[in-house]
């Protein structure tokens, strides 16, 4: 395998988008979701579209051992990762002391614990040749607190914050880190979190769309992108700066409100 891009959560939605611009582009993959059907379903498409070599890694990796049983694989089949797309990942609505405290912290597995373990194992291969791509999938909601989905909304700040942070540590080698920042977008995650029946829901991005931002983002080696929104709520992220907190709040809270 050469110009290999792994990528996480690659079964549905934007992960999947990103394995098709990848291959697209000529690259071979490394696709891991717990959907092993999908995942095969999508290698069968790349491989006879677009002729490159696609591995398939079945694997929740919210399990402890699962990030080191991705990268062991990984390197036992001789593949050189060049590019890491660290995509899986998932939400829940509903007030904080009323959810079960065991989904929310299988989400801060996922999406932040996960996220750093495959982060940490492949860039210091990267650092070893001196090249390579990071790309994390944040979202919007890492701009402010989300009442009704806190810790959703908090784990997406922790990723935007740790992709910056590691960016500017490797400012002078040949390793990019991008921050993905979606808004709502189609896909399994807004039907699988509740999020599809918020208004923020209302006129979801288009997946396609959003993966090729993010793709081309990483690519030119830019630190953030903001993607996927209205109008409204792009000129409402360029003010959440000087909206008063308490405001912020309540107008978060009355977005993600479905009662």
């Amino acid at each position: 395998m050469c110009n290999t891009a792994l990528i996480t959560g690659a079964s549905s939605g934007i992960g999947k988008e990103f394995a098709r611009i990848h291959a697209k582009n000529g690259g071979d993959l490394v696709i891991v979701a717990r959907n092993e059907n999908k995942l095969n379903e999508l290698k069968v498409e790349l491989e006879q579209k677009y002729k490159v070599t696609v591995l398939v890694i079945k694997k929740d990796l919210t399990e402890k051992n699962a990030c080191n049983e991705v990268y062991n694989k990984v390197i036992s089949s001789g593949i050189r990762v060049n590019i890491l797309i660290n995509n899986a990942g998932f939400g829940g609505l509903g007030k904080f002391n009323e959810r079960r405290l065991e989904d929310d912290m299988s989400m801060i597995d996922l999406n932040i614990s996960a996220l750093t373990k495959m982060t940490h194992l492949f860039l210091n291969d990267f650092i070893k040749y001196n090249e390579g791509r990071i790309l994390n999938v944040s979202s919007t909601a890492s701009l402010m607190p989300g009442p009704l989905q806190a810790v959703y909304f908090a784990t997406k700040a922790y990723v935007r914050s740790f992709t910056n942070a590691i960016a500017e540590e490797l400012h002078d080698t040949n390793i990019t880190v991008t921050n993905l920042m979606p808004g709502a977008t189609e896909s399994d995650f807004g039907k699988t979190s509740g999020m599809d029946k918020t208004s923020a829901f209302e006129s979801p991005a288009d997946a396609k769309s959003v993966a090729l931002d993010g793709y081309n983002a990483m690519m030119n080696g830019d630190l953030d992108v903001i993607t996927g929104l209205p109008f409204a709520m792009k000129v409402i992220t360029k003010l959440l700066p000087f909206i008063p907190k308490k405001v912020l709040l309540k107008q978060v809270r009355k977005m993600q409100d479905v009662s």
